[in-house]
């Protein structure tokens, strides 16, 4: 069993990872599969009440790792941690088969109350570099959190999270993209060109109409003057509208 596992670990790897050489460099030189396969020991030890051993455990794995996943955190088969340094994963944090964890990343939880307070990410689930998903909220199969996200409300299952907070982008507005990320598996830090934060794109929408209106305006005032009507000199030199400056602040 334990070498299925490791096997199936080793796969999940090269799956997922085009600089994956020989089963030689992963066993030896990546800290994420080091982190799950400790993992998979100190949560057995949790489970049998040996708190003490499996907290040690897990100490260790962070300091060789840098990752730091709780023996009391559940975690599926072919769960992959790419780079892994920084990766925080809470105690109640039930993490499915076939996820991807980027650098940075926390399962944190939002309260001290005892309990369920960590995230359950579904499975296939993608959590881009310093994501940070947040509280007992629920990450539907196929869903991708985008890098340095703050989740803190349910995302659905096949729907993009990005931004601060998180916003929903929902899925099929590029079926291609979709098509092809399906069949890579993955999408490489849940992101990709088109995806871009709803709200900054809503804004830089407005700034687009905004710079038409004026050329508009322009127009018009030149077919008046042609037409022999004075234009007041305010009107005609009133400043013009700068989208470069306001399209820096809203990136």
């Amino acid at each position: 069993m334990f070498f299925n596992r490791l096997r199936e670990d080793i796969r999940c790897v090269f799956d997922r990872d085009p600089a994956a050489r020989t089963t030689w460099e992963v066993l030896t030189c990546y800290p994420g599969f080091h982190a799950l396969t400790l993992h998979r020991f100190s949560h057995w030890l949790w489970g049998h009440g040996l708190r003490w051993m499996a907290r040690a455990m897990s100490h260790f794995t962070r300091w060789i790792t840098g990752i730091e996943i709780h023996p009391g955190a559940t975690v599926g088969r072919c769960v992959f941690i790419d780079h892994g340094m920084g990766v925080v994963i809470g105690e109640t944090a039930e993490i499915g088969e076939g996820c991807t964890l980027y650098h940075g990343v926390t399962l944190g939880g939002t309260s001290w109350n005892k309990g369920k307070r960590h995230p359950t990410l579904g499975k296939g689930v993608v959590v881009g570099a310093g994501a940070k998903v947040l509280g007992p909220i629920t990450i539907g199969d196929g869903a991708k959190v985008g890098s340095n996200a703050v989740v803190v409300r349910d995302v659905p299952p096949g729907a993009t999270a990005v931004g601060i907070p998180a916003r929903i982008v929902e899925p099929g507005r590029d079926q291609a993209r979709l098509e092809k990320a399906a069949q890579m598996g993955f999408s490489a830090y849940a992101v990709s060109r088109d995806e871009d934060d709803p709200l900054s794109m809503a804004i830089h929408g407005l700034l687009d109409h905004a710079v038409e209106t004026d050329r508009r305006i322009e127009v018009l005032l030149k077919y008046i003057e042609r037409c022999g009507v004075s234009v007041e000199d305010d009107v005609a030199t009133a400043d013009k509208f700068d989208p470069t400056f306001l399209s820096k602040i809203v990136d």
